[in-house]
């Protein structure tokens, strides 16, 4: 039995549907990430097991027990919101222990509690300073250890970096992770950002208009995207039309080019049009070589970004690119020159029909 179990939940407001069956079986101690653009959903999973929100159908189970309907008091949940949310009128101390006054804990155990929380976060002399005396990344830190002050079973974070800076962002998103990964705490993480999801995730849940398009770690939704949406949201990636000639070989046609892919087609896709993908870092320039796939091509334009040159090359319908590192000993090819993109059958994903 997974510790965090979320079964057929769907949401609607009015006539309006925000979730559509979401099912997630999530261990304990695992952090998770759901990512997708505005208005996809994440966040009102994220409100529902917070229980600020009633589902319009389905349930949610922690560690065996449904609090599909319990108070958010009642659930052991940890919330950090985007805007901090901190008290202005109380001290970083005050505002840590908040939780735990509420409790009617002693005020021995607070003050311990508080203490160790600072350290943890690494502010240990700014428990009398008040919120407007803190940047923004502190005021994070302070809104992440009031959070985990009463040990809750499950850490909720609703883009709590947003509102940084790309430096600070980066440093506090692996601090974050350190200190989930210390404690051990079950960890929802949601965000709009790909690069924070690759980088901190142990899985990641892709959602686009209320739907779960697809469920892996890391390197799955990045390596192997199963539809287009996930394909384009995640990273940069060349689609290309193609007519699959031999699903038993993987053989496709592109531009009248027979290329292969590695990955398992159904029997009867023999004919049929499927949207192909390959990731600009797997492509090379090379000549055309047995266990490859090579694609002929014309350079269509050369964007020179320092250490690393971005090619563009057309294959009929579509344009290609790819980056290649900048060495000065290696001419670039010329725009309108033909040339040959080669790439593994690995390399060449067939996506899902209706992505």
């Amino acid at each position: 039995m997974a510790f965090l179990e979320i079964e057929n939940l769907h949401k609607s407001f009015g006539m309006h549907t925000a979730l559509h069956q979401f099912d997630m079986q999530i261990e304990r101690g695992e952090f998770i990430t759901f990512l997708g653009p505005s208005g996809c959903g994440k966040t009102t999973v994220l409100r529902m097991i917070a229980g600020f929100e009633d589902p319009t159908r389905g349930a949610i189970r922690i560690a065996g027990k449904d609090v599909t309907r319990l108070r958010t008091r009642a659930r052991k949940i940890g919330m950090v919101f985007q805007s901090y949310a901190l008290f202005p009128n109380m001290t970083v101390a005050g505002n840590i222990g908040f939780s735990l006054k509420v409790a009617g804990r002693a005020q021995s155990e607070i003050d311990k509690r508080v203490e160790e929380m600072l350290a943890l976060i690494k502010l240990p002399l700014f428990g009398e300073r008040y919120p407007w005396q803190l940047s923004g990344g502190q005021q994070q830190r302070v809104a992440l250890a009031r959070a985990i002050a009463g040990k809750p079973e499950v850490l909720l974070l609703d883009e709590p970096l947003s509102a940084l800076d790309a430096k600070i962002r980066i440093s506090l998103r692996q601090d974050i992770r350190a200190l989930q990964r210390e404690l051990g705490i079950t960890s929802i993480f949601v965000t709009h950002d790909q690069e924070e999801a690759l980088s901190i995730s142990d899985r990641i849940v892709v959602m686009n208009e209320g739907r779960v398009e697809q469920v892996g770690t890391p390197a799955e939704i990045y390596n192997f995207p199963r539809t287009r949406f996930v394909a384009s949201f995640v990273g940069t990636l060349n689609l290309l039309p193609g007519t699959i000639v031999d699903p038993a070989t993987g053989r496709i046609a592109v531009d009248g080019q027979v290329l292969t892919t590695s990955q398992p087609l159904p029997a009867d896709d023999a004919g049929r049009a499927r949207l192909l993908a390959v990731r600009p870092e797997a492509i090379r320039l090379e000549a055309p070589a047995a266990g490859r796939n090579s694609l002929a091509a014309t350079v269509e334009d050369i964007d020179f970004l320092g250490a690393v040159v971005r090619i563009r090359a057309r294959v009929k319908e579509a344009v290609v690119s790819l980056d290649v590192f900048n060495d000065p000993n290696h001419a670039l090819p010329q725009r309108g020159q033909r040339v040959a993109l080669g790439f593994s059958h690995e390399n060449l994903l067939v996506l899902e029909e209706g992505a």
